[in-house]
């Protein structure tokens, strides 16, 4: 079964929300985040990105930036920007991007159900991101930010969802990236909690180290029965949409690409974008080249994905990347980005070859999880993404 547990949100009133809502603190850097707040004293943004209160240069892991988040928290919640509920609910949050609509619940989930595998992984995280995120919790006292999970279709919490969003929303705004943004207090919390209680289990689709810190905080406030939990939107798999996850390689050896043709059948085209699962296409030089991916060698499900088997028979015979999390030739680009991008990157001359990928369906993210797997790093880019600061859970 799932947990899911209402919690008494911090939330900005209604007339408040566009400008307190901010995108999530690991899509942006530092410099993006100082312009996306310039003149936004109530981006949740101070919150999460705290640096960008203090001058340029300025550790992002100094102690006075964390005490900083929490000083700002602090303020947002005693200001006359937001309240706090008086009671604990649940919430449907809707993004529409580009015409498609995706729908899920906003609600609290179980840490010991994460450290269970109840809540099921396919990512590694690094020590590094999880200290941090650690650290801006138990200095906050706060989980500010959701994670992203998903879990197989499930009819009677899809009949809660559609009636709730019947009724009127608390939030209906579009971001400056328009992303239209919903949400809706749910009425029958305790018909939702009972439904998902049928759900067997449920999929970190974005979000592992806000997970993993989350575990963290909990065992270091054991006393603290809500810091058990930390919030999460939950949709359900078929209306979740995965991007591509593109690579780039800074430096070729000599001849590779005359290599690369010796082995597979590597052919121009003017398309950048795989039309099918196991092709690749890649630029270099100011060409685009298409080929397929030969079927794995290798024995398990996440090794028939295409950003490992990129990895099986490119990265690691030909270019000698054998961790792509480590290795300083290789980087990721997102596929929101676009192909546009890639050619960007190779045309300036900082890089000699960019791989425009197919994304990983969301049945491979959970045959994965299912098989207590994790996938090479840099599989998945989900779109849209959350705003943060709409609905926070201090504990």
């Amino acid at each position: 079964m799932a947990t899911v547990h209402p919690f008494r949100a911090l939330r900005p009133l209604p007339e408040f929300a566009q400008q307190v809502a901010c995108v999530p603190y690991d899509v942006i850097n530092t410099a993006e985040a100082r312009t996306l707040s310039a003149g936004k004293p109530h981006s949740f943004l101070h919150v999460i990105r705290p640096e960008i209160d203090f001058p340029e240069g300025t550790d992002e892991h100094d102690d006075r930036v964390y005490d900083k988040g929490a000083q700002n928290l602090a303020a947002y919640r005693d200001s006359e920007v937001s309240i706090q509920e008086d009671a604990p609910s649940l919430y449907v949050y809707r993004l529409i991007m580009d015409g498609r609509s995706q729908t899920g619940v906003y609600a609290c989930v179980s840490v010991d159900e994460y450290n269970r595998n109840i809540i099921l992984k396919h990512e590694k995280t690094r020590p590094d991101k999880e200290a941090d995120r650690t650290r801006h919790i138990l200095t906050q006292q706060a989980h500010a930010e959701p994670v992203m999970l998903t879990y197989r279709d499930d009819a009677s919490v899809q009949t809660l969802i559609d009636r709730t969003m019947q009724g009127q929303a608390l939030y209906d705004f579009t971001a400056p990236d328009g992303v239209q943004h919903t949400i809706w207090a749910v009425e029958e919390v305790g018909a939702l909690v009972s439904a998902f209680g049928d759900v067997p289990a449920l999929y970190i689709a974005d979000g592992h180290h806000r997970c993993k810190a989350a575990s963290l905080a909990a065992a270091e406030t054991g006393e603290s029965a809500e810091a058990q939990f930390f919030p999460a939107v939950l949709f359900p798999m078929n209306e979740m949409a995965i991007l591509a996850y593109n690579r780039i390689v800074y430096s070729l050896p000599d001849g590779f690409m005359d290599r690369l043709s010796e082995l597979y059948n590597v052919q121009p085209t003017n398309n950048p974008v795989p039309q099918e699962a196991g092709t690749i296409c890649l630029y270099n030089s100011g060409k685009w080249y298409s080929m397929s991916l030969p079927k794995t060698q290798r024995s398990s499900v996440a090794d028939t994905l295409d950003v490992a088997r990129l990895s099986e028979y490119i990265l690691e015979p030909l270019l000698d990347i054998t961790d792509v999390r480590t290795d300083k030739n290789i980087y990721f680009v997102g596929g929101i980005r676009g192909t546009a991008e890639l050619e960007r990157l190779v045309d300036s001359g900082k890089v000699e070859l960019a791989v425009s990928m197919y994304p990983t369906q969301i049945e491979e993210l959970l045959a994965v999880s299912d098989a207590g797997l994790l996938m090479p790093p840099k599989s998945t880019w989900f779109e849209p993404k959350l705003r943060s600061g709409l609905l926070v859970h201090l504990f």
